[in-house]
C-alpha cells in the first residue's frame, strides 16, 4: 500500500459474507479493498468499499437496502448493463475494532481499473457504451452529476461501466438537486456560479450531456476542448463561451464524425443541448458499432483474482459516500505472476483480433465483413435461444443486404444492413425493451441493426411451433421476413419465402465452424 487509507481493513477481516483480500483503492469517500465470498453464493469476488463509521444513520442504511431491492426489476430489464451494481450493504458489529465498528460496508461489483489511467487507442466503442450508462441512467430518473475518466470503470472484458454515484440524484420532474461539490472541468457553466439552495444546487440531465461532451473530446483528442492550463482557466473560459463572447474552438484533431456530436453536447445553454437518446443513436452511429470492439487487455490493470462477469443496476447518492468505487488512486497488483486468464481468450497476450473474434461461433474468410463480426457475435450473445447464433444473423444480413449499411428501399418502405422498416424497428431498438419514444429516421445504423435483428429473433423463436419441420433457424429467418404467425399457419415456410429461405441456408452453412450444427 503506497499512501494511508482512509479506512485501513487488514487482510483476512470478515464482514457478512465476505473475508477482505489485497486493497484496491482509496480517496475521501472511503477505501476500497477487493472481496472473496465465505460461503456459497455468485458473484464469488467483489469490490468492498469500506466507509468511515458514523458515515450513514439508520434510515440512510434503510435507504440503501431498499434501493438495492429497487435494482433488482431495472436488472431484469438491461441486457447490456453499463452501470456498476450494488449488491448489497453492511455495517460492521465489532465493538474489539473501533475503528471499524459501524463502518457501512457497500459490496460492489469488482472492476479492473479506470478510464483516467488509460488512453484507449480506439475510443469510440467505449465512448458508446458511457453513452449508454447516461441511457439507462437517466431513463431510471436519474442524473450522474460527476461524469469523468476516473468515475468509469473498465471490467474484466474491457467494457466500461458508469460509478461513483456520490453526486447522483432523482430526478423531480426536469430537476434533481445535488451537493455544491463538482468537478469544475466537467460542469456546464450554467453551474459553475449556480444559486445552492437548501437542498443544494439544482441539476439537469444536460448537466451529463455537457460532461459527455468534455470527456469524449478529451480521449478522442488528449485535450480540453476549452482552453486553458489549469482547471481555473478553463473554467474562465466555460464563462467567457456562455457569455457569448467567445467561440467554442474544437481540437483539428477531433474526428470530423465526432465534431458536431461534442459541438451539440457543449451548446451554451440546456436548451440547446442534444437529448441523451438523440445523443446514443448519433454516438453510437459515429462509433460504427454501438457496442464494438472493447479495450486491450493489456491496457487494463493487472490482477490476481478471478475474474467474473456480473450485471449492473442504478443506485443513489445516500449519506457522506454513496454508491460507486469514489476514489481516483488504484493500488495495482504488483509482480507478473497474475493468473487465471479469461477464458476464451486467444492469441499473444489473450487478445482477439476482430478479424477472428468469435471463430468458435462465426467462420472467418468466408466475407462476414471484419467491421460487423464483434457486433454480430455480440448481438447474438444477448439472446439466450439457442437457435439465435452469430452465423444465422450473418447469413440473414448477408441475404437480406449484402453487408450494405446504407440499403435504401423506399418502395418496400426498408432501411439498412437488415432492411427495417422504421415502424418496427421503432418496437426492437432500445436494449431494455421499452418501444422508442419516436419512429426512428433512415438512416438506420449497423449499430441500430443488428442487435434489434438479434431481439426479435430471440422474441419469436419461443413462439414457432416446435413441430415445424426443417432447419428452425431457416424458420427464423423467413419469421424475420414474414411473421411466425404465417410460419406456423404454412407448417413451415410459406411458399413466397422459400427461395430467400435457400439463401439463408446457403450462406448459414457458408459462416458455420466446421462441426457446429
Amino acid at each position: 500500500m503506497t499512501e494511508p487509507y482512509a479506512v485501513p481493513v487488514p487482510k483476512g477481516y470478515r464482514v457478512g459474507g465476505w473475508e477482505v483480500r489485497e486493497p484496491i483503492a482509496t480517496g475521501a469517500f472511503g477505501s476500497v479493498y477487493a472481496g472473496r465470498r465465505t460461503g456459497e453464493g455468485e458473484p464469488r469476488t467483489a469490490a468492498l468499499k469500506f466507509l468511515p463509521t458514523g458515515t450513514g444513520t439508520p434510515r440512510q442504511l434503510a435507504h440503501l437496502r431498499e434501493l438495492v431491492e429497487r435494482e433488482v426489476e431495472l436488472h431484469r430489464r438491461l441486457k447490456q448493463p453499463r452501470l456498476i451494481r450494488m449488491y448489497e450493504t453492511l455495517v460492521v458489529d465489532d465493538p474489539g475494532r473501533p475503528e471499524l465498528d459501524g463502518a457501512t460496508v457497500l459490496v460492489l461489483e469488482r472492476a479492473e481499473g479506470a478510464l483516467n489511467a488509460v488512453r484507449p487507442p480506439e475510443p469510440g466503442p467505449l465512448l458508446a457504451q458511457i453513452c449508454e450508462g447516461l441511457a439507462q441512467l437517466h431513463r431510471a430518473g436519474w442524473v450522474h452529476g460527476d461524469l469523468k475518466p476516473a468515475n468509469v470503470l473498465l471490467m474484466a472484458d474491457g467494457s466500461a461501466r458508469l460509478a461513483d454515484f456520490n453526486m447522483a440524484a432523482e430526478l423531480e420532474g426536469t430537476h434533481a438537486y445535488t451537493p455544491a461539490f463538482s468537478t469544475p472541468d466537467y460542469t456546464p457553466p450554467e453551474l459553475l456560479w449556480a444559486e445552492i439552495g437548501e437542498r443544494g444546487r439544482r441539476i439537469r440531465p444536460s448537466a451529463d450531456v455537457w460532461a459527455f461532451g468534455v470527456l469524449a473530446h478529451l480521449l478522442l483528442t488528449g485535450a480540453f476542448p476549452l482552453p486553458g492550463g489549469t482547471p481555473s482557466a478553463r473554467r474562465d473560459a466555460a464563462a467567457a463561451y456562455a457569455r457569448g463572447t467567445d467561440e467554442l474552438r474544437l481540437s483539428a484533431e477531433l474526428p470530423e464524425a465526432w465534431r458536431e456530436i461534442v459541438r451539440e453536447c457543449l451548446a451554451r445553454t440546456h436548451e440547446e443541448r442534444i437529448g441523451t437518446e438523440a445523443l446514443l443513436r448519433r454516438v453510437e452511429g459515429a462509433a460504427g458499432t454501438g457496442r464494438s470492439p472493447r479495450l486491450p487487455r493489456r491496457l487494463l490493470p493487472r490482477r490476481r483474482s478471478r475474474r467474473t462477469t456480473v450485471v449492473a443496476a442504478v443506485t443513489s447518492v445516500v449519506a457522506v459516500a454513496a454508491l460507486g468505487y469514489g476514489v481516483n488512486t488504484w493500488a495495482g497488483s504488483g509482480g507478473s505472476g497474475a493468473s487465471g486468464g479469461s477464458a476464451g481468450s486467444s492469441g499473444a497476450g489473450g487478445e482477439s483480433t476482430s478479424a477472428t473474434y468469435g471463430a468458435a461461433e462465426l467462420r472467418t474468410g468466408k466475407g462476414v465483413p471484419v467491421v460487423y463480426r464483434r457486433l454480430i457475435v455480440d448481438s447474438a450473445h444477448d439472446c439466450r435461444q439457442a437457435e439465435v447464433t452469430p452465423a444465422l444473423l450473418a447469413a440473414m444480413l448477408k441475404a437480406e443486404s449484402d453487408f450494405d449499411p446504407d440499403l435504401s428501399d423506399p418502395a418496400k418502405n426498408e432501411y439498412g444492413i437488415a432492411r427495417w422498416t422504421p415502424s418496427v424497428l421503432r418496437w426492437w431498438i432500445r436494449a431494455d425493451g421499452v418501444p422508442a419514444e419516436e419512429t426512428p429516421v433512415p438512416p438506420i445504423t449497423p449499430s441500430q441493426s443488428i442487435p434489434a435483428m438479434s431481439r426479435y429473433l430471440c422474441s419469436i423463436e419461443p413462439r414457432l411451433k416446435s413441430s415445424l419441420p426443417g432447419d428452425r433457424r431457416v424458420l427464423l429467418a423467413a419469421s424475420y421476413r414474414t411473421s411466425y404467425k404465417k410460419v406456423n399457419d404454412a407448417g413451415g415456410v410459406p411458399p413466397n419465402q422459400r427461395a430467400y429461405a435457400a439463401r439463408v441456408a446457403h450462406w448459414l452453412k457458408e459462416y458455420t465452424p466446421p462441426g457446429k450444427k
